[in-house]
Formats: C-alpha cells, sequence, structure tokens
C-alpha cells in the first residue's frame, strides 16, 4: 500500500505539527528567504540573506539593509521611486497624473466660467426686462 501523502519540501522537518495552512505559509516564506536576488549594484542574481534584515552579494560584495523575508519590499520601492524622482525629476507616470489633474482643473475652471458668464447674461436680461416695463 503506498502512502497517500507526502510531506517533502523545508516543511518536512516539522511533521504533522502546526497544521497544513501554517506549514504552507512558512514554506512560502522559506522560499523566499533562500531564493537569489538580483543585486542593486552589479545586477547578478548573487544576493542572499545574511542575517535577519542584512542582504550582501556575493559577487562584488554590496551590503545593504532590506525587508526580513525579502531585499526589496514595497515599502523599499516607494522609497526608490521617491528618492529617484528627487534626483532625476518626474517620472513619466507622476507626469501623466500631473497632466492628469490639470486637465481636469482647466476643465473645472471652464464650467465655472460658463456658469458665471450664463449667470451674467440672465441678470443682465432681468434688468433689461425692468428697464422696459419702466417705460
Amino acid at each position: 500500500m503506498s502512502k497517500r501523502t507526502q510531506k517533502t519540501g523545508k516543511t518536512a522537518r516539522y511533521g504533522p505539527r502546526y497544521g497544513v495552512s501554517v506549514r504552507h505559509r512558512a514554506g512560502k516564506a522559506l522560499d523566499r528567504v533562500k531564493r537569489k536576488y538580483t543585486c542593486p549594484s552589479c545586477q547578478y542574481q548573487k544576493v542572499t540573506r545574511k542575517a535577519s534584515g542584512i542582504w550582501s552579494c556575493k559577487k562584488c560584495g554590496h551590503t545593504f539593509a532590506g525587508g526580513v523575508w525579502e531585499p526589496y519590499t514595497r515599502a523599499s520601492e516607494a522609497n526608490h521611486r521617491i528618492l529617484r524622482r528627487g534626483i532625476e525629476g518626474a517620472t513619466a507616470t507622476d507626469m501623466a497624473v500631473i497632466a492628469q489633474t490639470r486637465a481636469l482643473e482647466y476643465e473645472r475652471t471652464l464650467s465655472e466660467r460658463d456658469d458665471d458668464s450664463e449667470s451674467a447674461v440672465e441678470e443682465v436680461s432681468v434688468e433689461a426686462t425692468v428697464d422696459d416695463e419702466e417705460e
């Protein structure tokens, strides 16, 4: 008779303990830790974790701080984007957002001008009818 389930991968050491979903999440986290990442300075896939939050490239020796499980987190990507925008100026997506907001503001001002001019025309026509009635 063959086995029906198999405990393989990085979580096999836990055996039947802790539950399936916990072992599954732990396996994903361990996979992320052990994966090789791209170095920001030499662009080779040689970055490994030295300690919790400390990552190092085995090719060029570049050491940097990152996340606990991955060297590049969403927060670090946002910070790099902000720093790059400060150094290089606005990016293409930033320019698109700026253009879109300015277009909306322009449309708003045009609609406000139209509303103001229509109300001015109505006021003039009301005054004209009052003058005609007095004569």
